[in-house]
């Protein structure tokens, strides 16, 4: 069993040596980078990575893209802002003495998000299992814009690893909403509407409460005190935008049609 490690990457120059760091035990680090324009390629090479250059396709098309020029049959793909916690790593070295036909066809980890000073238990937030070690044969990346995820073939086994992934997404409350209103909302709203997806007042009038409770109570967010909190009012806001953004959207479509229809 020989494994490549593949990170995507785009100006993480401030992340990049401890992804590559964190991944050292595999056969093969590979970067694909969309063009940074800082030292993020530089730094990588230091780490020992084999660098790619790619233009910005979408999550999913640059992952696979990785996994692709990837030289192992057995993939682990790893964003530049996650690390592999050592408990990971031994789960992973083990495999790397089990018999060829024991093995599964790919492996969950969970996700451990670190998020205003404290590792995150609720809120939907952990385990967020990842399907990160796969074969390559057995798997492909999917995913419009976001949420991108491995698809296994039919018949294909999944197992779960002992250990977490380490993530360290957000850096502080400035950080987080940027990262609503520039990525995850527009996206989510652009992927909503491609599949045929359509809001009312009411929903955008709602979506934003019921988003808070299912994070903050459902899933248990307020077993994280004030992180957990900022997390389901977050999670409000990105239900509420993305909502509005959707009816922007299809408004915008029915406008275009109804000037063409009186035109």
């Amino acid at each position: 069993m020989k494994i490549s490690a593949t990170i995507i990457t785009f100006n993480e120059e401030a992340n990049i040596r401890a992804a590559c760091e964190s991944v050292s035990w595999a056969n093969e680090i590979l970067v694909v980078d969309s063009e940074s324009t800082d030292r993020t390629r530089e730094i990588a090479e230091e780490c020992g990575a084999r660098v790619h250059i790619n233009p910005w396709p979408g999550f999913a098309l640059q992952k696979q893209f990785a996994a692709d020029s990837a030289t192992h049959e057995w993939i682990f793909s790893l964003d530049a802002d996650e690390r592999v916690s050592e408990d990971l790593r031994h789960s992973i070295e083990d495999l790397l003495y089990t018999n060829e036909e024991k093995l599964a066809d790919g492996y969950r980890v969970a996700r451990r998000s670190f998020y205003m000073g404290r590792w995150i238990r609720g809120g939907g937030w952990y385990p967020n299992h990842q399907l990160r070690l796969y074969r390559k044969s057995k798997g492909e990346w999917k995913g419009a814009y976001i949420h991108e995820s491995v698809k296994m073939k039919d018949g294909a086994r999944v197992e779960t690893l002992r250990g977490d992934l380490l993530h360290y997404s957000i850096r502080d409350a400035e950080h987080h909403n940027r990262m609503i209103g520039e990525r995850y909302a527009p996206l989510a709203a652009r992927q909503m509407y491609e599949a045929g997806r359509r809001t009312s007042p009411a929903q955008i009038a709602t979506a934003g409460a019921a988003a808070f409770f299912r994070s903050f109570l459902l899933k248990g967010g307020f077993r994280d005190g004030l992180a957990g909190y900022c997390i389901a009012r977050f999670a409000a806001h990105n239900a509420y935008l993305k909502h509005l953004l959707l009816w922007e959207m299809q408004n915008q479509k029915s406008d275009k049609k109804r000037k063409k229809d009186e035109g």
